[in-house]
């Protein structure tokens, strides 16, 4: 299976849970927004948590029993969206954080959607193709009590992708007894699938790295980017921001590092990966430990990797100018305050990699209209909704003296709050 964004891991002597950190960055905006208490406490929890179990016939007749999440978080503002992961440590603590971290990701780009997280515990990689067509299946048949088009829409997440996408959708629809599209997005084109949809992530980063550097006078013509994870959004982003005149020096993945401060066509480096099942050993680079990649001398830095990257050790080391995290929760709190009194522009991951779910939403849209958009009327809106957001996240954080994840979350949860007090939800 696909992996959406490709892993890669930092030691960290934190030992807070994605959802402790989840918490604190509310508690953080709801001082300053001064956030009605009660209001507070109802975000602090999702509205919502399903676990199933998930018994699937092995290719070697056993049956294995695997464990399966959904939660979703908030529906104030519309129907739950969020993707699904499989990984071997999948957690019920890191789903609740992922669904709120959704919530404000909706909330953040304006779109109307509440937050959902999904995942299954399995190792995707050593499960064959017709096993995990029969696990997807089942867990699509325990969810779908909670999902549908106006109540909630999965998408893919880590190590899932188009065609589990597809078996869910199949498998819901058949439930139904009609064509129900709408219950999920990510799908190929062939299936009710968005032009665009691919790359929205990347695109959508680089919209905001593109007006992050406007506001830092910093011209991208020549501009060294750095990029931890080779997978889809990291891959991407690389190439459009290659497009847009700056110099990739260094990219890495799982296996290793491609560094050259000459600079490398970032194409030509997914190439490689795609032949080679890793960027390590790019002809004319050099590999380097991911310590050593986060502190390079760069302007601009996309971690795309996984969460926790950039913390409290390490954080003094960044010399980008620029971090737009591509990534969901690649820094820490703790790291977020040296970064800001360093004077970094931070791009937070809610604002920074909501490209995907924007269009998403765009694919959503299109599915329940039966009306399809060409790629380029998807790019067009994506980048309206992209730089409409990071200027009202920018604004914010000039206004309140604050860095932009604070910022960012400003802007979401008093959309969110207001949503709920206009409907009474506290």
């Amino acid at each position: 299976m696909a992996n959406k964004e490709t892993k890669q891991t930092v030691t960290t002597t934190t030992a807070k849970s994605p959802y402790d950190i989840a918490l604190e960055q509310l508690a953080m905006c709801a001082a300053k927004l001064k956030l009605d208490p009660g209001i507070h406490e109802v975000l602090k929890y999702p509205e919502r948590i399903l676990t199933v179990s998930i018994p699937v016939r092995m290719d070697d007749g056993s049956v294995k029993v695997f464990t399966g999440f959904r939660s979703q978080h908030n529906s104030a503002r519309g129907p739950c969206k969020g993707g699904i992961r499989y990984h071997p440590n999948v957690t019920l603590e890191e789903v609740k954080a992922l669904s709120a971290w959704m919530t404000w990701k909706c909330g953040v780009v304006g779109i109307p959607y509440g937050g959902a997280k999904g995942g299954i515990i399995c190792d995707p990689k050593k499960m064959s193709n017709g096993e995990l067509e029969r696990m997807t299946r089942k867990y699509a048949e325990r969810i779908a009590v909670i999902i549908g088009p106006e109540v909630d829409i999965p998408a893919p997440d880590v190590y899932t992708n188009g065609q589990t996408m597809t078996w869910i959708m199949d498998t819901y629809s058949r439930l139904k007894g009609k064509q129900t599209p709408g219950v999920i997005t990510g799908k190929p084109l062939a299936v009710g699938g968005s032009k665009g949809r691919d790359t929205a992530t990347a695109r959508g980063c680089v919209f905001t790295i593109r007006e992050a550097a406007k506001k830092t006078g910093l011209k991208l013509e020549g501009a060294r980017v750095v990029v931890q994870g080779y997978g889809n959004a990291g891959s991407f982003a690389a190439i459009f921001l290659h497009k847009l005149g700056c110099k990739v020096i260094a990219v890495n993945d799982s296996q290793g590092t491609a560094y050259d401060e000459k600079g490398m066509d970032a194409k030509a480096l997914l190439d490689f990966k795609e032949k080679n099942g890793t960027v390590k050993g790019f002809p004319g680079s050099k590999d380097l430990s991911t310590e050593k990649l986060l502190a390079l001398d760069c302007e601009i830095l996309v971690p795309a990797a996984l969460e926790n990257q950039i913390n409290s050790e390490n954080a003094g080391n960044v010399k980008a100018k620029i971090i737009a995290e591509c990534a969901n929760g690649p820094t820490t709190p703790e790291a977020d305050e040296i970064l800001y009194k360093k004077g970094v522009l931070l791009v937070p991951d809610i604002l920074a990699n909501a490209g995907g779910v924007t269009v998403s939403y765009f694919e959503w849209v299109q599915n329940l209209q039966n009306y399809y958009w060409t790629e380029g009327e998807v790019n067009e809106k994506l980048e309206r909704i992209m730089v409409e957001s990071f200027e009202n996240v920018y604004k914010t954080s000039k206004e309140n003296k604050v860095n932009m994840r604070v910022a960012a979350y400003m802007v979401a949860v008093s959309r969110v709050a207001e949503a709920m007090k206009l409907k009474g939800y506290a």
